[in-house]
């Protein structure tokens, strides 16, 4: 299981890359195994303003529907409209070009309730 040291989590099992007042978010290594073959990513919050926790999209695979959720405030500023056509990026590359979302985070953002990378492994055993 791939889980980067340079990367923050969630406990819903995204991961968070924060840099300056822009966050990218996907969804981890070990989710897109759980889930199986994505088909589908859809995201129709671009431009909404989103809580922490908040649904910000749904991702389908062969067997399942789950909801994304937002790990930090903000303003999701932009979709990968590569996984329109190729949702089965977040499988080949969830770390990289498979990556949903850009975060336009407020100033001093709460990072408090992010995992750490061993405490995300420790999370997800």
């Amino acid at each position: 299981m791939n889980i980067p040291a340079e990367l923050m989590y969630t406990e819903d099992h995204e991961w968070v890359k924060v840099e300056g007042n822009i966050a990218t978010v996907g969804i981890t290594d070990f989710a897109q195994g759980e889930l199986g073959d994505i088909v589908f990513v859809e995201i129709e919050t671009e431009g909404e303003d989103l809580d922490s926790g908040e649904v910000f999209g749904t991702i389908e695979a062969v067997k399942t529907v789950s909801d994304l959720f937002m790990p930090l405030k903000g303003k999701v500023a932009e979709f990968n409209s590569e996984l329109e056509a190729n949702p089965e990026l977040v499988n080949e590359d969830p770390y990289g070009a498979g990556w949903m979302i850009k975060i336009e985070l407020e100033a001093n953002p709460d990072l408090s309730e992010l995992l750490a990378p061993d405490a995300y492994k420790a999370h997800v055993g």
